[in-house]
């Protein structure tokens, strides 16, 4: 069973970021940078979706960093309207990268955490695959347009922020490989199917390889 390592924060660009590392107890078979919802709304690295993501991304035998971003818990620095806030993803990564220097790095994000996730990760050298639940549709999403990695979206049959029409036409516009799994008569913070989304996870990436 995978525990949580002693790592309670990373150095950002801004300071201090608040962190929770969960790794397996074998080799990783990949690391995770999981981003929480927007701190603006209430958002954090404990919010439900994200703790059952990374339970079930640890459960597949990936480590987790899940973090704050600045401004949020424990982590220093204030909201800068998601440019800073790619930065403290930025660092999350380069964190993982240098804690595992030859496994295969995931970027992966709930809500506002996966535009920023798959917006940093399309163009981050060391990652991998992209993950993202409950992607924002009516942010700048070219680089993800753009980007040939493969990408593992989830997404609730009814989003109430991102119509489930408007993630179909933006799942239309990117390029292969890619998965999208629609959670029936979700929401957008998929209350009372949180659940439904680790086991989505489980079968999208469980038998995943680059």
């Amino acid at each position: 069973m995978s525990t949580p390592t002693d790592i309670r924060e990373i150095r950002g660009a801004t300071g201090r970021l608040e962190v929770l590392l969960e790794e397996p107890n074998n080799t990783p078979r990949a690391a995770v940078v999981f981003a929480h919802p927007h701190p603006q709304q209430g958002g954090n690295m404990h919010t439900k979706v994200v703790y059952r993501s990374a339970k079930a991304l640890r459960g597949i035998g990936c480590a987790v960093l899940r973090f704050n971003f600045r401004g949020v818990g424990g982590s220093d620095g204030t909201w800068d309207h998601g440019h800073g806030e790619m930065d403290d993803y930025r660092a999350g990564l380069h964190y993982v990268a240098t804690r595992y220097p030859k496994t295969t790095i995931w970027a992966a994000g709930f809500s506002f955490g996966a535009w920023i996730a798959l917006t940093v990760g399309s163009e981050h050298p060391r990652v991998d695959a992209l993950v993202g639940i409950a992607t924002p549709t009516h942010y700048d999403t070219t680089v993800m347009q753009t980007s040939k990695k493969p990408k593992f979206l989830i997404h609730g049959e009814r989003d109430q922020l991102i119509p489930l029409k408007a993630m179909w036409q933006f799942y239309s516009q990117l390029l292969e490989p890619k998965e999208l799994v629609v959670i029936d008569a979700a929401d957008h913070l998929f209350d009372g199917k949180v659940g439904e989304v680790g086991d989505a996870l489980d079968d999208l990436l469980g038998d995943f390889m680059i």
